[in-house]
């Protein structure tokens, strides 16, 4: 149960940049901790997340004990435990490989949540993972948890049906310790929309359209935008500023002359460009693989490409529905739901990565207010019981 008055606590394993963090934030919770085995991720999360700690830990090399001390949590005092283990091994967009040393992963996630015991935990994953070439490996995996927990059937979840403009689709798994009672059978239903989901040339609209390829630099890549549009997705990308969270200067910044960072340029040959250019909407470049943005579509799902361990390839990005050009990392930013005043890496290619490989914050907003509703109605159903 959360006591009265308090704020719940929650540790983001695996945490990226904060995609998770930011909807728990939003949500209610108060993100103790961020831990990642990519410092450079890991430094994004600090950027937005100053008074989380942050734990540079290999989660498989990690005891709960030790998360607990490190994150500064008394044990018995974790509300819940969120993570998003690396999902390569389930992605259909990869090879799918049943023996990727990753999948292993999952184990430890489950296993820390044995070892530290809080009141709930969310598992989030790509839809392969529900794919029954895996279904011994996830039973195996729940199964660690089971004589404790009671574990809702997997819910898919498209970011665009709870207001991020993209098509990604991503499973939730979440548990309850037993002692706190069942959660309810309409736990993940209705859905219940603030508004109508922007399309991309709505969800786009205040960013530049033109961007000079020489844009290269962070300084270069700082723009004015002006969100004239109103509504829940256009709130989220302009305010709706938990409190604590967030770079303090670059908040400032934005509040005083609406600058972003992110709008770094992307130099094509004028072959490609031509191409691009003539390319319609939905349709995909048959050398590059880059899709052309539908404006009254909502964006594919966005890619990370791979890490320095796996060659550093990076991943194929949209192109803009007006522009014969990739999109931005700010464009992509505000696709998965960011707000504008986040903060990504100093470079293109690690933001377009820390995005590609982030939940969207609006997905999990959704999950989180969910999460903590159910946490307080065990609360009150305590309460009335004594």
């Amino acid at each position: 149960m959360i006591k009265q008055g308090s704020t719940p606590k929650l540790i983001d394993l695996f945490c990226g940049c904060g995609g998770m963090s930011l909807g728990a934030a939003r949500a209610g919770f108060n993100v103790v901790s961020g831990v990642d085995k990519d410092s450079r991720a890991l430094k994004a999360h600090s950027l937005n997340f100053p008074n989380a700690k942050h734990l540079n830990f290999d989660i498989g090399q990690t005891s709960g004990s030790e998360l607990l001390e490190k994150s500064g949590v008394a044990r018995g005092a974790l509300d819940v435990l969120a993570g998003g283990p690396p999902c390569q091994g389930f992605s259909t967009m990869g090879k799918r490989d049943v023996d990727d040393a990753r999948n292993s992963l999952i184990f430890d996630f489950f296993r820390l949540v044995k070892e530290i015991k809080p009141k709930a935990f969310v598992l989030e994953n790509v839809p392969g993972i529900l794919h029954e070439k895996y279904a011994a490996i996830l039973e195996a995996a729940l199964e660690i948890v089971r004589k404790e927990y009671n574990v809702l059937k997997p819910e898919p979840i498209r970011a665009c049906d709870v207001g991020a403009p993209t098509l990604r689709k991503r499973v939730f798994i979440v548990g309850c310790l037993k002692s706190l009672g069942e959660l309810s059978a309409n736990f993940w239903t209705p859905y219940d929309k603030p508004d109508v989901t922007p399309v991309v040339r709505h969800a786009l609209a205040g960013l530049p359209f033109d961007i000079n390829p020489d844009w290269k630099s962070c300084a270069g890549g700082i723009r004015t935008v002006k969100v004239g549009r109103k509504g829940f997705f256009f709130d989220s990308a302009t305010s709706r500023i938990p409190v604590g969270v967030g770079h303090e200067a670059s908040i400032r910044t934005y509040q005083e002359t609406y600058s972003v960072t992110g709008c770094w340029g992307t130099k094509h040959s004028e072959d490609l460009e031509g191409r691009y250019a003539t390319l319609a909407a939905g349709k995909s470049d048959s050398k590059t693989k880059s899709t052309r943005l539908d404006p009254n579509g909502y964006c594919p799902t966005l890619r990370a490409g791979t890490g320095p361990d796996r060659g550093s390839f990076q991943a194929v990005r949209p192109i803009h529905y007006l522009r014969p050009r990739v999109i931005t990392p700010r464009e992509a930013a505000r696709l998965q739901g960011f707000p504008d005043w986040f903060q990504f890496d100093e470079t293109k290619w690690h933001s377009f990565r820390q995005i590609g490989n982030s939940v969207s914050p609006l997905v999990s907003e959704y999950v989180m207010q969910r999460v903590i509703g159910a946490l307080k109605n065990v609360d009150r159903s305590s309460s009335s019981a004594t």
